[in-house]
């Protein structure tokens, strides 16, 4: 049989052909080393970016759900914030998703931004609009996500939908129940008021007394609000603000149902939110600790009610990180 490795005159191999082994050997321990950080197949297959991605409908119950769907993999469905339409989620966060091998979905709520219906802030609306899409488009054993606004839409969502869902991640919501630590007004005042502004974008979504976190809002209101970057109608500020009631709620969900499904649940929960978020404070979920059994908790340092644009690649994988590593119990 011949051999692969070249011999001396002893039979032994040379020692240039061991050297060769060893090299190839040392190649192959490097290359296995490293296959875990090789991004799937379906990561490097992204399609286009965020920004340049196009709007398409799903046309459902005499209305048309907008939507956009960036990358490829498994889904998550992402339910928008307060006034949230396509295109104000930060791009980095959704390219960076996505570039874990995952299909990432946004939508615009009935009556708001590019879709039609009759609009409203009640959360069963908010449910169907997502149901209707999910639905729609055909998606299976989905991660549910929101945030904000849209992470109660999540949590009502695995409260009533459970069974067809295989994670929920929800970033900066609030639990069901009484809080033990209620909301600011300043949230309300300024995120009822007209067109963005950065100082408004800093106050609101990032820690304005830290250097590092106003530089994070900077860049990622320019990534938002670039004209590359393709954004829904915005959702009128004085209808808005009629929604909302004057003063911080506690509770901001007064469900029972909701709060003891979530208790009962065995759909992996991740909940990532700032250290300071003024809207809904992130040590209410500390006191879910020991009440929902799959809750997973991840604090930003010197970050607000956006921590996931302040730190989007960081927050994306640490999201794809809990998806690929948490089973339903």
């Amino acid at each position: 049989m011949k051999n692969d490795l070249n011999q001396d005159s002893s039979g032994q191999p040379s020692s240039s052909s061991r050297r060769d082994a060893l090299r190839a050997g040392a190649a192959a321990l490097t290359a296995l080393s490293l296959s875990g950080l090789v991004l799937p197949a379906a990561a490097r297959a992204q399609s286009q970016p965020a920004s340049e991605a196009p709007t398409r409908f799903v046309e459902v119950g005499g209305r048309k759900i907008a939507y956009r769907s960036v990358g490829k993999g498994k889904p998550i469905v992402l339910a928008h914030r307060f006034r949230g339409v396509l295109g104000l989620w930060d791009p980095a966060f959704i390219d960076a998703l996505a570039s874990h091998g995952h299909q990432v979905v946004t939508f615009d709520y009935s009556g708001m931004g590019l879709s039609t219906g009759e609009k409203s802030y009640n959360p069963m609306s908010l449910l169907k609009d997502m149901k209707d899409l999910i639905d729609g488009l055909g998606l299976k054993d989905v991660v549910i996500g929101g945030w904000s606004y849209g992470a109660i839409v999540a949590e009502i969502y695995v409260a009533t939908f459970g069974a067809s869902v295989s994670h929920a991640v929800l970033i900066a919501g609030v639990p069901p129940g009484k809080l033990v630590k209620s909301g600011e007004q300043r949230f309300i005042d300024v995120g009822t008021l007209g067109p963005a502004s950065l100082e408004q974008y800093t106050e609101l979504f990032f820690e304005p007394d830290d250097a590092a976190s106003r530089a994070a809002s900077k860049l990622s209101f320019d990534r938002i609000f670039s004209a590359k970057n393709i954004r829904s109608p915005d959702v009128p500020a004085d209808w808005a603000k009629q929604q909302v009631p004057v003063t911080p709620p506690n509770p901001v969900i007064p469900s029972d149902d909701v709060l003891n499904a979530l208790k009962h649940t065995n759909v992996p929960i991740l909940h990532l939110n700032g250290d300071h978020d003024i809207s809904f404070p992130v040590e209410n979920w500390y006191a879910m600790n020991g009440q929902f059994p799959t809750l997973n908790l991840i604090t930003y340092p010197r970050a607000g009610h956006a921590a996931h644009f302040q730190y989007p690649e960081l927050a994306a994988s640490q999201i794809a990180t809990f998806i690929r590593n948490t089973r339903k119990t």
